[in-house]
């Protein structure tokens, strides 16, 4: 008797489940009703997953520090509204540094130091309007290890791309303003 108590079919649970879609990267997520990131466009499940993934990093440190990838592929997808302009701007320069020049994360987190000492006014970006093929949660999902990584790297090229637009601009910034020799 108490097993047809909770016999309650898996497919109907499913189909009662409500989805929330990131407006930043259009990750769709179970609705835990978590209030929105309030420092980039994105849900509050979706943030969630990229803490997880920041704590992942943090613990399994590198000297090439990968969380700085993390960090700007997450602030690429994540760019408008709420999002702060610099946060937009570092975020692509810092893209555009790791997979165009192949600095390491370590090296774009002190140049990202380095343009914050400067006095520029960094323009409003408008995101590409893109779901992403690979998002945090795809990161998140890969195996820990070598394959994650892998995965992190993938997810920080796509970012870069959707921003193909923006690519003449974020060279020009580092030509302007950085000694990248």
């Amino acid at each position: 008797m108490v097993e047809e108590r909770y016999a309650y079919p898996f497919a109907e649970l499913i189909s009662m489940t409500q989805y929330k879609t990131c407006p930043g990267c259009g990750l769709r997520l179970p609705d835990r009703h978590l209030d929105a990131a309030e420092r980039y466009r994105a849900s509050g499940e979706c943030r969630e997953l990229y803490h997880e993934l920041s704590a992942w990093l943090m613990m399994n440190q590198d000297l090439g520090f990968r969380a700085q990838h993390a960090v700007d592929a997450y602030g690429a997808q994540h760019s408008g509204g709420v999002t702060k302009n610099i946060t937009t701007a570092f975020a692509l320069i810092g893209l555009y540094l790791a997979l165009e020049k192949g600095f390491s994360g370590r090296r774009v987190q002190q140049i990202h130091m380095e343009l914050a000492r400067m006095s520029i006014e960094w323009p409003s970006l408008e995101p590409p309007a893109a779901n992403y093929a690979i998002t945090v949660a795809d990161v998140v999902r890969a195996e820990e290890g070598p394959a994650r990584e892998e995965m992190l790297m993938e997810w920080a090229r796509c970012a870069w791309d959707a921003w193909r637009e923006r690519h003449d601009w974020v060279r020009s910034v580092c030509a302007a303003h950085l000694r990248l020799d």
